[in-house]
């Protein structure tokens, strides 16, 4: 219980610093201070009421105190995480000048979407931003229900397009199935800040059993990307998680394991197709006309780039090749802008992904930490993928170059994570540790 005479030295120190949200995290710290050194003075044959005078007088005056902590504790904006955010958004229009290729609309329609959807994405960053991102934390079990459902939903009610189900109905418009991937996130975020409480095998094998559920309806869609960004996004937050070593080292082998038996299945059960799409990765040219034919448009658009590119929306039809707008942008930026281009792009996300990667670790909270490694992730995995499956070194596969691919939910989502990272970063000066180093 602190003294009157302890209780008003700190609201003289907190009168002087602006973030409202600092304050009890302060009055902790000096509270500690002030009753060590209240206890060393008494232990010294001084009174109580005088081993507290001293003891306050020993602190200083506590408006300069309160000056000096307000500059630490003041909330903290990343300017250069939203500066490399608005580049990089910027660059997304650039694949719709002029038109998108083989698609027969007005150039300035997906312009005039985008700039509305960006408008959402600013709103949705904003909205993520001002609040306590650290309520969240204890809804993981809605997060989690709530991606569930509408994975479920998804599957049965869903819109099949070229033979995947990835779409739902939303007042009017549609909804990407990856928002689940969002609810996920947050879930698993909340969750791993509790591991501790799933000491024993009953219950460790309860956490594996509801890492595999979404996976399994990830497979039924289907989509494999899915499964790919989901699962390293639970795993490496799980490795973050601060549990103990040999539960880390357990869980992931176990994964591990369980997705080659998925994958074997997978492949049993769907081998014709996956070795058509595989043989068309491998000898394009054996199936110009069937699986390899995209690998070879690719492959020639790249090869005909040059250092400075051919212009947007001009070329030949050879190259011209479908969805240059979304899974395809990389290739179509370095075909219309060059190598050049290509090569400060590239440069451009991986300064983009490092700089939110190197956030995780400013926050001494590991519920925000968390939120961070794996919106890292979430990042990371398409990022690569995309940009190697521009270069035909990995199979194509639905993934979209975020930020810069179009699509209204895809931005909307990494609008959200952004907003969470930013987050984390505006309060990593005044929460309350929560990570044993």
């Amino acid at each position: 219980m602190n003294s009157s005479k302890f209780e008003e030295f700190l609201n003289k120190v907190t009168s002087k610093v602006k973030s409202k949200e600092a304050h009890s995290m302060i009055k902790k710290e000096l509270t500690n201070h002030l009753q060590e050194l209240s206890q060393s003075f008494q232990k010294r044959e001084h009174s109580k009421e005088e081993a507290e005078d001293k003891a306050i007088r020993e602190m200083g005056n506590p408006f300069t105190i309160g000056e000096n902590l307000n500059r630490l504790h003041k909330p903290r904006i990343d300017w250069l995480l939203i500066t490399l955010f608005i580049i990089i958004s910027g660059i997304g229009f650039l694949p719709l000048i002029g038109g998108v290729p083989n698609i027969p609309v007005p150039s300035t329609y997906y312009i005039e979407r985008r700039a509305i959807l960006y408008t959402l994405a600013v709103i949705v960053i904003v909205s993520f931003l001002f609040f306590d991102y650290r309520k969240l934390r204890k809804w993981w079990t809605f997060f989690y229900c709530s991606g569930l459902i509408l994975l479920i939903y998804t599957n049965l009610f869903g819109y099949t397009v070229m033979g995947g189900k990835r779409w739902v109905a939303f007042f009017g418009g549609t909804i990407d199935v990856t928002i689940t991937i969002l609810f996920f996130y947050l879930a698993w975020a909340g969750l791993f800040t509790r591991i501790q409480k799933f000491a024993g095998w009953k219950k460790q094998l309860l956490l594996f059993i509801l890492v595999w559920i979404p996976v399994l309806y990830y497979i039924t869609l289907p989509d494999i990307m899915f499964c790919i960004i989901y699962l390293c996004c639970v795993l490496v937050m799980f490795a973050f998680s601060q549990a103990p070593k040999i539960y880390v080292i357990t869980f992931t082998i176990a994964n591990v394991l369980v997705g080659l038996i998925v994958a074997s299945t997978l492949f049993y059960t769907r081998g014709e197709y996956f070795i058509t799409r595989l043989l068309g990765f491998i000898n394009p040219e054996e199936d110009s006309k069937g699986a390899g034919y995209i690998y070879i448009v690719v492959k020639n658009a790249l090869s005909e780039a040059g250092w400075f590119g051919n212009g947007l929306n001009k070329g030949p039809t050879h190259v011209r090749f479908p969805e240059a707008h979304t899974d395809f942008a990389f290739p179509y930026l370095v075909y219309s802008l060059g190598w050049a281009f290509g090569i400060f792009l590239c440069i451009l996300l991986v300064v983009f992904i490092l700089r939110i990667s190197s956030n995780a670790f400013k926050t001494k909270d590991l519920y925000g930490r968390l939120l961070v490694i794996g919106g890292t992730a979430l990042f990371t995995i398409p990022t690569f993928w995309n940009i190697l499956m521009g270069f035909g070194l990995v199979p194509i596969m639905g993934v979209s170059l975020p930020l810069i691919s179009y699509g209204g939910s895809l931005l909307l989502f990494y609008a959200a994570i952004i907003g969470l990272i930013l987050n984390v970063y505006r309060r990593k000066d005044f929460v309350e540790p929560s990570i044993v180093e």
